[in-house]
């Protein structure tokens, strides 16, 4: 069966560390930390009182108020995001053939603001059911996609797929498969998170996810560091635009990378601790390598899911080295988590990304904020501590890792 080639003609980002793609990637080779003391509610009785929140972002910006009410924050991160990319991707929107352009889209949780403050609402209350009619639209994570789609009529498939952190990278592998198959010509694809919310910021603490460095926000997410605390809660969305090849050259776009294989795989293990010696992670990255057709020795560079966790960095460097074997030491091994947190829903969407500037860019970001060596954690591997790197990037690979043991993978190659 001949498969259809899958490419990336359009980009988009709306991150705690810039507010459009090229702000974004500036700010990730200089190396900036986006976390800050949280500004959306009283953290005083907060075991973690700072998160990566969004910066000099002001929604109306982009919509009207009206428009802007009828949505979480999740959704018009989505709609913001998923703009840039399709005027990035530069369509003549009036020859699409609507039909066959979908929107298949990542995220967590989806609404939790709204359905945080309807609750309170109703708690606050007699006991009537006075809710916002548009607290279920508003709130339901396929609204974001659904959303995207009634602004340009995109009538091809049109969903979101929810596994925790590896949500976005779950609608690409989806999207690309779409596009592989010959279902769709292009497909608006990413995530969307906006969980920075007493109810996110509380939930986290009682399971004792968050850092809670308390005195130095800007240091708090440091994957890899031996003195790494837990994960620092981010927002934002990512969007990318995938495209046959044959359609994207037919109609002269321009092409970032291609996208030539992703990965699926379950730990079967635990809620929400990875398994210790990476079985899942390994194998997900194994099946991704499978699907793209290339060797392990091919692989120049690996966005980490790197949380910052104690157990999780560990996991995923173990798998790492166990696929890798010996070529492990000459591969670029980053997480961008150190600056932009945790993305959840959204993660796999920044990071592919950042994954695909690096290919075009010829750079690698940094993991900020090492300055500790971890015992468990091999010297020999190139983790990219505190400075970008120049290096010419041909394939690399995004991970991304939710709980419940929901793995995913994506694979992208310089386009040629």
């Amino acid at each position: 069966m001949n498969l259809n080639r899958v490419v990336v003609t359009g980009l988009g980002a709306l991150t705690p560390i810039g507010n459009n793609k090229d702000a974004y990637w500036d700010a990730l080779v200089a190396g900036v930390s986006g976390a800050a003391p949280i500004t959306y509610f009283d953290t005083e009785k907060f075991k973690t009182n700072f998160a990566c929140e969004l910066k000099n972002f002001d929604v109306e910006d982009f919509m009207d108020r009206k428009t802007a009410r009828k949505m979480d924050r999740f959704a018009q991160y989505a709609m913001v995001a998923s703009d840039e990319a399709i005027l990035d991707a530069n369509f003549n929107l009036d020859k699409l053939d609507k039909l066959r352009v979908g929107i298949v889209w990542g995220a967590g949780i989806g609404g939790l603001e709204t359905f945080q403050n309807e609750a309170i609402n109703f708690a606050l209350g007699d006991g009537s059911p006075r809710f916002n009619p548009f607290f279920i639209p508003k709130m339901i994570a396929d609204i974001a996609p659904a959303n995207i789609s009634m602004k340009y009529g995109f009538m091809g498939p049109n969903y979101t797929t929810v596994s925790a952190c590896a949500s976005a990278a779950n609608a690409m592998i989806d999207a690309m498969n779409y596009i592989k198959l010959g279902y769709c010509d292009v497909i608006v694809t990413g995530g969307s998170e906006a969980a920075v919310t007493i109810s996110g910021i509380g939930g986290f603490n009682a399971m004792h996810a968050l850092s809670v460095r308390n005195d130095d926000p800007k240091t708090a997410s440091r994957p890899f560091d031996a003195n790494r605390d837990g994960f620092v809660l981010g927002e934002g969305a990512g969007a990318i635009v995938l495209e046959s090849y044959d359609h994207a050259v037919k109609r002269g776009a321009h092409i970032y990378a291609e996208l030539i294989g992703g990965g699926l795989s379950s730990d079967a293990y635990h809620m929400t601790a990875p398994h210790p010696d990476g079985i899942g992670v390994k194998a997900v990255m194994e099946n991704s390598l499978r699907d793209a057709r290339i060797s392990a020795e091919e692989v120049d560079a690996i966005n980490t899911h790197g949380t910052s966790t104690p157990l999780g960095d560990v996991a995923e460097l173990k798998a790492i080295t166990d696929v890798f074997g010996s070529h492990a030491k000459n591969i670029n091994i980053n997480s961008t988590k150190s600056m932009t947190g945790h993305l959840l829903g959204a993660a796999g969407a920044v990071e592919a990304i950042a994954s695909i500037f690096s290919i075009t860019k010829g750079i690698v970001p940094p993991t900020i904020n090492h300055s500790t060596q971890d015992e468990n954690i091999s010297p020999e591997l190139n983790l990219t501590l505190n400075k970008a790197q120049k290096r010419e990037v041909n394939i690399v690979m995004s991970n991304t890792f939710g709980f419940g043991g929901h793995n995913a993978c994506v694979v992208f190659k310089k386009f040629e």
